[in-house]
């Protein structure tokens, strides 16, 4: 494995070129442009709040602007993690010649497709750092908790990415799989609402990979700790992905130009 990903790290300037083809090839057939990066989180958020909004209503609670910061806080991360996945289903399916005729670690097709997906990414967290600054949520150390997070959501993005691309490559009916699990993820998952609210039968819903990591930036937002116990969960649960789906990947992919 160490040396398949030696080989991995010496075409990295093929997977900065398919990054930045991805990333043209999508903005320069849009209309709107760069505005996409920011629509789809901001229907997430705006979905978000009116959830939040009804949850008031029923509490005879108002909406606070903390509700539409930890809504806006999760809902980013999520659009992330959706889309990576979204797309890195499609990426070897996307790239018949490249994948049947050409050699290189083809692993480098669901990876661009996540990598693809953190300029969007950028462009929306741009946009919620003015809401940030806004809401004068203010800065604490548990700010540097950040990263962290951020690398735990991108590893899963590629765990799960390795995963649904190979197997979109074999059974073609994982990619509709794919985007029905994607369509009602988010009703298990703690966007729209804190975990706190189920009391103590929250823990079904940090079993959920994704939950403890959302849950982490909403903590930290509200300059608090993460959940430590959960968060080794979800990294473990992350790094065992990341190494199953490599693995997994690693095997089929001599397959590969005959399945395409």
């Amino acid at each position: 494995m160490r040396q398949q990903l030696l080989e991995l790290y010496g075409y990295r300037g093929l997977l900065y070129m398919i990054v930045w083809r991805d990333i043209k090839v999508r903005y320069k057939q849009s209309v709107m442009g760069v505005l996409w990066a920011v629509l789809m989180p901001m229907f997430i958020v705006s979905a978000g709040i009116m959830v939040k909004y009804v949850f008031a209503m029923i509490s005879h609670e108002p909406l606070s602007i903390d509700d539409i910061v930890v809504v806006s806080v999760k809902s980013i991360p999520w659009a992330f993690l959706v889309a990576s996945i979204r797309f890195s289903c499609q990426s070897l399916l996307g790239n018949p010649n490249l994948v049947a005729k050409v050699y290189f670690p083809k692993e480098i097709f669901p990876v661009a497709a996540v990598a693809s997906q953190l300029f969007d990414f950028a462009v929306a967290s741009a946009v919620l750092t003015v809401l940030l600054a806004f809401a004068r949520t203010g800065f604490s150390l548990h700010l540097l908790w950040m990263p962290a997070l951020l690398a735990m959501l991108i590893l899963l993005a590629i765990g799960i990415g390795l995963l649904v691309s190979a197997g979109s490559l074999f059974f073609r009916d994982v990619k509709y799989l794919v985007e029905v699990f994607l369509t009602f993820a988010i009703f298990f998952t703690p966007v729209f609402y804190d975990v706190t609210m189920f009391g103590q039968r929250a823990y079904l819903l940090l079993l959920n990979p994704a939950a403890p990591i959302l849950e982490g930036f909403s903590s930290i937002i509200r300059h608090q700790n993460p959940n430590f116990a959960w968060l080794t969960y979800s990294f473990v649960f992350t790094a065992s992905t990341v190494l199953l789906s490599y693995v997994v990947f690693k095997k089929a992919e001599p397959s590969f130009a005959e399945s395409i």
